[in-house]
């Protein structure tokens, strides 16, 4: 084989992925078919929203891998649907459209037309036939359809509530989209305030959908999240009288009404309707006071267990049940209106966030279960939340603190008629609401003598009007609510005039059900067909962000167990595969601030110490002098200045490379620090596999599988034993999501191709050695194409194959040549190592004690030793033990 290099023509990355793209365009590659004869794959990423930052290498991170599993499926025979579209309606496009002073909906067609650009540069096989826009009329017509499918069964209600207001976006938040207390876009601190909403009743399902947990195969850290906001609980509801108020009582949700016997308070939430019943007016003006300043401060504050305990006395009491003691009732901020009924019994003894404030308010402690070491309240400097023996008065004396004594308690209170064994979940029933111009109008209208009367579904969508001025007004109304042609409309019932709502949908209802259109995306007179749906749901794997599981994935869940009920979809679960990748980190300019004006994502200093830190903006890089700068590797973000662009990353060294260096760097769900080194090296593997395929080009046989293989040599019988590992390794790999360890057998495999091609030097090859390099290279393509299938599909049409690797058969190993014919072994001393043996694999135990101990390093260390015993693990170790 002739070691001359000059006429290898080089890697023209470039015109070689332009090429290919179009190919595959014109030959409408990725369209999938319905085909109810096919088994099918559907794969499908969280669609994105289309900003004008466009991509960052860092959506990629999640693209590219899911694309590797449908085209390995694709060549399984799979009929493959891998769709694409866009999230288009909602507070991000629409901060976006204000920001540029344009029109959302002029805005978004071009964002999309550019990441659609990005997305085909990076060679991913979308279905771009079914590409869907959530605020396209087309499409929002049926997400309006399904809210008035939930509105007929009870599930989409309207009520005055207090809600998440952020001051900056001028718009209700739901409880998922507030995190640490501040707006999940802008950052801004979030206000309560209470106005009418339109809730979906997701409590319904609450049993339902943390039941069906069990049937997806999510990440156990997914699952967790969910079920803890879910938040089941079982305990008891127990009514509390009030003294002086014969007509009102306080009931209260406990998971331990065994410790009844030791309530020496009650608190209310401050926006508990009780509070104006029953607070004497001595007590008013503070009351007042403390309720105002409660309404301004968010939940995750109010819920904080460092925080000082605050409250003030209502001048009421309440009247236990369980022993008659009367009990004075507070308000306090930590107890909220959304969760149980709004109220608690406080029993300090075995609640610390009870003990805190009854040593704060010199309220009473009184133990209900008693140990050794703590037997009396005046020994107490915490509480004591287990253990004990009950020694309090009550009927249950010498019952021991666990979950039978709670349920022996609960029987007993339904027995006396105070209270009743109830199960109690978290979760809050979801805000739809938004004062917002971008979104999917609420299709219902609001008539003077009908009430609420939804818009007959021949009449939808009910189309958002076209505007020039959409800001939000701050007032708590829509923008829409100034458009006189839109409000005013007259009642489908009776015929009188009326007035639409005028509140829009949250963008997260438009995401709660586009993988169902995918599989119907142009049906005009259905959201889907019942049949398409029936075929490609469940989505078989859905890739996207962790911080989505107690948003999006809830809701989706809640939506597609909804639509089941209703009989328009047979799947109860839509996604049966979840996974969630990393983020792409780059190092990032930043500066040390006061804590409140933290991004969140504190710096370290050389000491290790934590900083409060905050992003230096571009625009801000001048003015911040750079002794001043604290770098760190934050999420690639344009806000951050940070992002770095496929487009920049394809131009320079391919998209193949950026492919390669994504799937390389890092386990799949592990965060990716950017380096253009590792980009480089990247695209160094795929010049040099070039050129390594160009050299052994010109010994490749299109028939060598027809062609008798003689009795090969042991160099050829351990390239044929690689190959067929990797093709096992690598299909592995893929579906464990082992990208990272695919592609280092990949690389590792080039080794093995590249030794054996010095190894012939620059004699032809044997007949059965053009027969086995054939067999490498053919599948080395096929392996490849997952990967980098611009390079794959050049090197298979180069090779003398018609078509695309993505409909050629993906490879199988054949496991006895896969199969070793040694394996290396520990030979241990009293479980310590002394020596390594290498046997024929598949000999016996008493062979391979019988070899062991004959080793040079082992027998003279049992020549004045007594052999105890031998074990031996068949293929692994063998373990002398002596005397």
């Amino acid at each position: 084989m002739s070691d001359d290099r000059s006429n290898i023509e080089r890697y023209d990355f470039q015109t070689i992925e332009r090429n290919q793209q179009q190919r595959w365009r014109d030959a409408s590659l990725f369209k999938a078919e319905h085909s109810p004869d096919k088994p099918k794959f559907y794969g499908l990423v969280m669609f994105p929203y289309p900003s004008g930052a466009g991509l960052s290498v860092g959506h990629c991170r999640n693209y590219i891998p899911l694309d590797v599993m449908c085209r390995k499926r694709a060549m399984q025979g799979f009929n493959v649907l891998q769709p694409m579209g866009w999230d288009a309606f909602g507070q991000p496009a629409e901060n976006e459209a204000i920001k540029r002073g344009r029109n959302p909906a002029d805005m978004v067609p071009e964002y999309a037309a550019n990441y659609r650009r990005q997305l085909n540069l990076t060679g991913i096989a979308y279905d771009w036939s079914r590409e869907i826009n959530s605020s396209a009329p087309e499409y929002y017509r049926w997400t309006q359809w399904i809210f008035l499918q939930l509105y007929k069964r009870d599930l989409a209600y309207r009520s005055h509530a207090p809600v998440n207001w952020c001051p900056a976006d001028k718009t209700v938040l739901a409880n998922e989209e507030v995190v640490n207390g501040r707006c999940w876009r802008c950052d801004t601190p979030v206000e309560k305030r209470t106005i009418p909403q339109w809730f979906f009743k997701i409590t319904a399902y609450a049993e339902q959908l943390l039941e069906g947990l069990a049937d997806v195969q999510w990440p156990e850290g997914v699952k967790q999240l969910q079920a803890n906001w879910i938040g089941r609980s079982e305990g008891a509801e127990v009514d509390f009288k009030l003294d002086g108020f014969p007509n009102e009582s306080i009931t209260v949700f406990t998971t331990r009404p065994d410790t009844l016997w030791g309530a020496t308070f009650m608190v209310l939430a401050p926006e508990h309707p009780l509070v104006e019943v029953i607070t004497a007016p001595e007590q008013l003006a503070e009351v007042t006071a403390y309720r105002d300043r409660a309404s301004r401060m968010n939940e995750i504050d109010r819920q904080n267990a460092e925080r000082v305990k605050t409250g003030v006395a209502t001048g009421a009491y309440a009247i236990n049940p369980v022993n008659g003691a009367r009990l004075p009732v507070f308000i306090a901020d930590y107890v909220l209106m959304g969760y149980g009924t709004g109220a608690i019994m406080a029993v300090p003894a075995h609640d610390q966030r009870d003990f805190e404030f009854a040593r704060k308010f010199d309220v009473p402690v009184v133990l209900v279960y008693k140990t050794n070491e703590v037997h009396h309240e005046s020994q107490m400097v915490e509480a004591m939340p287990s253990g004990g023996t009950m020694q309090v008065g009550s009927p249950f004396d010498g019952a021991l603190n666990n979950k039978s004594t709670v349920t022996l308690v609960v029987k007993w209170l339904e027995e006396q008629g105070y209270g009743r064994g109830v199960i109690n979940y978290r979760l809050r029933d979801w805000l739809i609401s938004r004062q917002r111009y971008w979104g999917a109008p609420i299709p219902i209208i609001h008539c003077p003598t009908c009430g609420q009367v939804p818009v007959p579904e021949r009449d939808l969508p009910v189309l958002l009007p076209p505007v020039k001025s959409y800001e939000p007004t701050g007032t708590g109304e829509s923008p829409l609510a100034a458009i006189a042609d839109f409000v005013n409309t007259t009642c489908p019932q009776c015929g009188i005039p009326a007035r639409r709502e005028t509140d829009t949908m949250g963008g997260s209802a438009c995401s709660s059900w586009y993988f169902l259109r995918f599989a119907d995306p142009h049906n005009d007179a259905a959201a889907f067909a019942s049949a398409a749906a029936d075929y490609w749901m469940p989505v078989d794997l859905y890739c996207g962000g962790a911080e989505h599981a107690v948003g999006h994935l809830l809701y989706s869940r809640f939506w597609t167990r909804a639509l089941n009920d209703c009989g328009f979809v047979t799947v109860k679960e839509p996604f049966k595969l979840y996974r969630n990748q990393g983020s792409v980190l780059a190092y990032t300019a930043g500066r040390r601030v006061q804590p409140e004006e933290a991004d969140g994502e504190g710096a370290a200093d050389d000491e290790g110490t934590v900083l409060d830190w905050k992003v230096i903006k571009p625009e801000e890089r001048d003015t911040i002098p750079q002794e001043e700068w604290v770098w760190r590797w934050v999420r690639m973000s344009k806000s951050k200045g940070n992002v770095v662009t496929p487009d920049e990353m394809a131009e320079k060294y391919g998209a193949d490379s950026l492919r390669v260096f994504l799937l390389f760097v890092a386990p799949y769900e592990e965060n990716v620090q950017w380096s253009d080194g590792g980009i480089e090296a990247a695209n160094r593997y795929l010049n040099r596999l070039w050129r390594l395929l160009c050299d052994l080009e010109p010994h490749y046989s299109r028939s060598w599988r027809l062609d008798k293989l003689g009795d090969v040599t042991e160099e050829l019988k351990i390239l044929r034993r690689r190959l067929h590992q990797t093709i096992n390794k690598i299909s592995e790999d893929i579906e464990n999501f082992r990208f990272n360890t695919a592609v280092a057998q990949l690389m590792s495999f080039t080794n093995e191709l590249s030794a054996f091609r010095n190894h012939l030097g620059t004699r032809p090859p044997t007949h059965d050695e053009r027969l086995v390099l054939s067999e490498a290279v053919e599948n080395m393509c096929l392996l490849l194409s997952p990967f980098v299938p611009h390079f794959a599909d050049e090197w298979w049409t180069r090779l003398g194959n018609d078509g695309f690797t993505y409909r050629a058969a993906w490879p199988s190993h054949d496991a006895a040549i896969a199969a070793e014919e040694e394996v290396t072994i520990v030979v241990q001393i009293n479980g310590k190592v002394k020596d390594r043996l290498t046997i024929p694999v598949g000999i016996d135990s008493k062979e391979m004690e019988r070899l062991a101990v004959q080793c040079e390093k082992i027998a003279p260390e049992l020549v004045n030793s007594t052999v105890k015993r031998i074990v031996t693990v068949p293929g692994k170790l063998v373990n002398i033990v002596i005397g």
